[in-house]
C-alpha cells in the first residue's frame, strides 16, 4: 500500500486507497493515546473537534463513502477499515464516530450494525429521520427540492414514496439497539434548523437515553439554523467523550 505524506493543520497526514476508496489518517504531533475518531462524513467541514482531540493525542481517520446516507455497502467498508487502521497503525478496536448531517445517518447505521467498533457517538443535527430529511414531509425543508429523493433512490433502490414510507431502516429505527448496547452519546443541533429539524430526529435518540440513564450531551444553539456545526466549548466537549467513551 502506498501512502502519500502532507500536514493537515499542521498535524502529519497520510493519504492511501483503501478497496478502491480514498482513505486517510490524521496523527498527533507528539504521542499517540491510541484513540480515535472517524470522520463519517464531509472530511474537513467544521474540525474544530477533531483539532481538539488530535491536540490531545487523539489520531483521525477518514473513508470516502459511495454515497451520504448510511447504507451497507459503506458500513461493511468502515468496519474492514477500522481493522485495517486498528492493526496498521495501532489504535484502539473501537473509535469514535463523529457524524454531522448526514454523517449522523452513517454513524449510527454503522453502530447499530456494528456496536463493538463504536466507543461514542458525537451526532451534530444529526439526519435519523429520511421523512424529515431529505424529504421535508414535516415542518423541514425537503433537501434539495428533488435532489434527496433521488439521492434516496440511488440509495436503497425505492422504486416509489410508498416503498419509503415503509422502509423501517431509519436511524430512529435502530435506537433499541443503540440503548441496549449503551453507547454513549452526544447531541448537537441548531434550534431554527429547518434543514434537519431535532423534533423529528435528535430528540427521539434523547427521549431515548434520557429513560435508559445512558451518558448524553445535549446542546441546543439558540438562534442558529443548520450551520455551523461544533460544540460552543470544543475542550469541555472532549473532555465529557474523554470521560465516557466505552
Amino acid at each position: 500500500m502506498e501512502f502519500t505524506s502532507s500536514e493537515w493543520f499542521g498535524y502529519p497526514r497520510r493519504d492511501f486507497r483503501f478497496e478502491d476508496r480514498d482513505a486517510l489518517v490524521v496523527f498527533p504531533k507528539g504521542e499517540q493515546s491510541g484513540r480515535w475518531a472517524v470522520k463519517m462524513e464531509y472530511f474537513g467541514a467544521f474540525p474544530e473537534l477533531e483539532l481538539e482531540l488530535l491536540s490531545r493525542g487523539w489520531c483521525l481517520a477518514y473513508l470516502r463513502n459511495v454515497n451520504r446516507w448510511g447504507t451497507d455497502v459503506d458500513s461493511d467498508a468502515k468496519a474492514r477499515f477500522a481493522d485495517f487502521a486498528a492493526n496498521e497503525f495501532g489504535l484502539e478496536d473501537r473509535f469514535t464516530c463523529v457524524g454531522m448531517s448526514c454523517g449522523g445517518i452513517c454513524s449510527v447505521s454503522f453502530a447499530a450494525k456494528y456496536p463493538d467498533r463504536v466507543s461514542f457517538l458525537y451526532l451534530d443535527a444529526p439526519v435519523m429521520n429520511l421523512y424529515s430529511c431529505p424529504m421535508g414531509f414535516g415542518i423541514g425543508e425537503a433537501l434539495g427540492g428533488e435532489r434527496g429523493w433521488e439521492e434516496l433512490v440511488d440509495a436503497f433502490g425505492f422504486g416509489s414514496v410508498s416503498e419509503l414510507l415503509l422502509y423501517r431502516r431509519h436511524p430512529i429505527d435502530m435506537l433499541p439497539v443503540l440503548v441496549r448496547e449503551r453507547i454513549p452519546a452526544a447531541l448537537i443541533y441548531g434550534l431554527d434548523d429547518l434543514v434537519v429539524p431535532y423534533a423529528e430526529n435528535g430528540i427521539a435518540m434523547e427521549r431515548a437515553y434520557r429513560e435508559a440513564g445512558i451518558p448524553l450531551w445535549v446542546e441546543g444553539k439558540p438562534g442558529q439554523g443548520h450551520h455551523p456545526h461544533g460544540p460552543k466549548n470544543p475542550a469541555r466537549f472532549a473532555d465529557f467523550i474523554e470521560a465516557n467513551a466505552r
